[in-house]
């Protein structure tokens, strides 16, 4: 195999495309990016990084997701950060509005 090296010592035989961690589904958040067969968006995992909290941490508390997915969409997310940082914006901004708006209950 050119260019790819594999240790048959310490590699699982079944392989995971990265590409198949993180999918779209117009039905799901709206069509943000989530983990694959999760229904847990790259928005919510950047919130919890940019929060202080490491992949390990958030494995920790998520314990469903695999530290392999979290590091996905963390790479995503990156990849993706001027995209995914304006939405993080747009709903904070939507969120801070309608408790404005909201009526004071006494």
């Amino acid at each position: 195999m050119t260019g790819l090296y594999l240790n048959q010592g310490t590699m699982s035989s079944a392989l995971t495309e990265i590409g198949t961690l993180i999918a779209r589904d117009l039905v799901l958040h709206g069509g943000r990016p989530l983990i694959a067969w999760t229904g847990i968006s790259v928005r919510a995992i950047a919130l919890e990084s940019n929060s202080g909290f490491s992949p390990d941490e958030i494995v920790a508390e998520r314990p469903n997701l695999s530290l392999a997915q979290v590091f996905a969409a963390l790479a995503y997310y990156h990849a993706n950060k001027a995209e995914i940082d304006a939405d993080i914006e747009a709903e904070s901004r939507a969120y801070e509005e309608s408790a404005l708006r909201a009526p004071l209950v006494h």
